[in-house]
Parts: C-alpha cells; structure tokens; sequence
C-alpha cells in the first residue's frame, strides 16, 4: 500500500485524515482506489476525461507525475503519494 498525503481541502471526505492508504499499481488505479474508499475525493481530483484536472498537481515520492508517466507512473508498497492542489493568485 502506498501513503497518500490528503491537503486539507479534501481531508472532509477522509474524515478528516491526513494520510490514508491506498492500493494500486500505478496513479490511476491508486486514485480509483482512494475514491472507492473516499467516494466524492476523486472527483475533485480528476475531471470526467479522467485526467488529473489543471489545478491539481500529484507526486509520488516527490517526483511530479506530469514529468514522468502521468496516471500511468507506477506505485510500488510503501511510496508517499501527495495530491497537491495549485496555489493561485498574488500580485
């Protein structure tokens, strides 16, 4: 199982957790996972397309999907798995 660290924005729906622990061989099915365990989190995460939506950023092991497989980036027992929403704004 892999660690997934929750930002407080989505912790509602992990009942307030901050991590939780997740299955699965790659991104997509770790998210499929989290949101059978945590139904409405993947949405927030994930557009209808399926894809990771703009505004969300996910790292395994502190690399950042996008540049390496995207949903497809494998996850091995024991990765922390960070979802990341993006900060906007300033000045």
């Amino acid at each position: 199982m892999a660690t997934v660290h929750i930002p407080p924005a989505l912790r509602k729906y992990t009942q307030g957790k901050e991590e939780v622990s997740v299955d699965g061989g790659n991104v997509r099915d770790l998210l499929g996972n989290l949101e059978s365990n945590y139904p409405g989190i993947g949405e927030r995460i994930v557009d209808d397309s399926g894809a990771v939506r703009r505004f969300v950023n996910v790292f395994v092991a502190d690399e950042d999907i996008r540049f390496m497989d995207n949903l497809d980036t494998s996850v091995k027992d024991g990765d922390e798995v960070s979802i990341v929403p993006a900060i906007a704004g300033g000045r």
